[in-house]
């Protein structure tokens, strides 16, 4: 970035597509896992392996007490 213009490769640029599909992941703190090297957006081909089923689900709109766990969803492999 030089003033207000973005470079890539040396050429102005006033768009960006990017050439693969990103997922969010995120670890699961079994190994510290809340450290920002193990979550964050990742290329499609980096990803080894699926999700196979939801531990936690909470709903980040409702109290502790009055159904933040979303109790349905809890354990239930994903399709």
């Amino acid at each position: 970035m030089k003033g207000d213009k973005i470079f890539i490769n040396d050429k102005e640029a006033s768009s960006y597509t990017f050439k693969l599909d990103y997922y969010w992941m995120m670890g699961d703190n079994r190994h510290n896992s809340a450290d920002s090297r193990f979550w964050g957006f990742v290329p499609s081909d980096h990803i080894v392996g699926k999700a196979v089923f939801v531990w936690l689900s909470l709903d980040s709109n409702k109290s502790l007490f009055n159904g933040k766990i979303r109790w349905n969803k809890l354990l239930r492999t994903v399709k």
